[in-house]
């Protein structure tokens, strides 16, 4: 026989009664038709009982369909996480990740119409966003899409949520700790000068190490956001648009002749050329100014030159923490530093600590040795 059931929602128009069934091909549980009275449902719900046990199914309704994009559907969704939030139903840091995530999301998909999102293209972005960070960033982006499309079932932005079979990827190892020792870091900077990303890709690559910045921070900066004189040091600030968290530190002697270097070589060019408009103030950009945007083929033939494998670009992130606390620093400093939300983000480098204790336990083990002689 035939599986057909009936749902009583209670509203504040008053009760309702959803008749469903389940689809004896697919197996997937379908909606029918709602109705204001349990005996017209009852009614309903016997005679679909009868069509399916004759082989029949109902044909889908005709949804007329709203052409939302995705940030449209987004901006709605943000409204109900909001009324969810007065509610007490998600707490405020839950709310602030889920804005934060879609925000970063809506660089790929804000503009395009959500109905005429293919799940090939969720794809490409789920393995781009796993090659570049993490299978758990990927995964949080992934979840963002699937409320997305399931708030837009919900408002009739689009027909079928083709994200709603889309498994997660394994996070088993997902942990990457993926960093570079100083001799290491020595080498890829001179592996950049083996391609034509030679002039700029040392300061990009010493803002990560050193500096700790993210992809974004880097296309990100402007060099009115580094002021190369102050208390002969120099101040660099970063900006980073994830949690719009922004951090100013003492510029690194090694990122600051990286970055003046560079800043001679845009002029010095400039000025060969004859360059009469600068199109932006962007640190990494062409020499007319127009910002790059991304160094992905610089970045992988330096890795290559120098003959590192498996390690992206966020791990220099992973380098300047732990090079931070192996040479004494600790995790409240690292945290600070890197500008992450919560201590629990940096305990991935509470290893290291214990190896910051060895190393001043060997210390004290030749100190004693030496007053032994004496």
């Amino acid at each position: 026989m035939a599986t057909v059931f009936i749902q009583r929602h209670q509203k504040k128009k008053g009760i309702s009664y959803n008749v469903q069934f389940r689809n004896p091909i697919t197996g997937k549980k379908k909606h029918y038709k709602t109705f204001h009275k349990k005996r017209e449902a009852n009614q309903a719900a016997n005679d679909l009982r009868a069509m399916l046990d004759l082989g029949k199914i109902p044909a889908p309704r005709q949804t007329r369909i709203s052409p939302l994009t995705f940030a449209e559907v987004g901006e709605s969704l943000i409204k109900e996480w909001d009324r969810r939030l007065q509610r007490s139903d998600i707490k405020p840091k839950t709310h602030y990740e889920y804005c934060s995530r879609l925000r970063v999301v809506n660089r790929t998909f804000g503009k395009k119409i959500l109905c005429a999102i293919r799940r090939k293209a969720i794809d490409n972005y789920i393995t781009d966003v796993a090659h570049e960070f993490t299978n758990v960033t990927a995964n949080r982006g992934l979840s963002i899409i699937k409320k997305v499309f399931k708030h837009g079932l919900k408002i009739r932005a689009v027909a079928n949520d083709v994200s709603e079979e889309m498994s997660f990827l394994s996070e088993k190892d997902h942990v990457r700790n993926r960093f570079l020792l100083p001799t290491q870091l020595d080498k890829l900077i001179e592996a950049t000068q083996s391609n034509r990303g030679k002039f700029y890709m040392p300061s990009i690559i010493y803002l990560g190490a050193e500096h700790g910045a993210s992809k974004q921070e880097v296309l990100s900066l402007e060099w009115s956001d580094i002021d190369f004189g102050f208390q002969g040091v120099g101040l660099i600030k970063f900006l980073r648009t994830k949690n719009n968290k922004e951090r100013t530190e003492f510029l690194m002697p090694r990122t600051k002749k990286a970055l003046l270097d560079w800043k001679a070589h845009l002029q010095w060019k400039r000025h060969q050329i004859k360059v009469v408009e600068i199109k932006s103030d962007k640190v990494v950009c062409h020499i007319d100014g127009t910002p790059i945007k991304n160094f992905n083929n610089a970045w992988w033939a330096s890795l290559k030159a120098a003959g590192i494998k498996d390690f992206h670009f966020h791990d220099l992130r992973h380098t300047f923490c732990s090079n931070l606390i192996m040479s004494g620093g600790n995790l409240k400093d690292a945290k600070e530093m890197i500008g992450h939300s919560d201590i629990s983000m940096t305990d991935r480098y509470s290893h290291l600590t214990n190896d910051h204790k060895f190393n001043n336990q060997r210390r004290l083990a030749s100190y004693y040795a030496s007053a032994t002689k004496i």
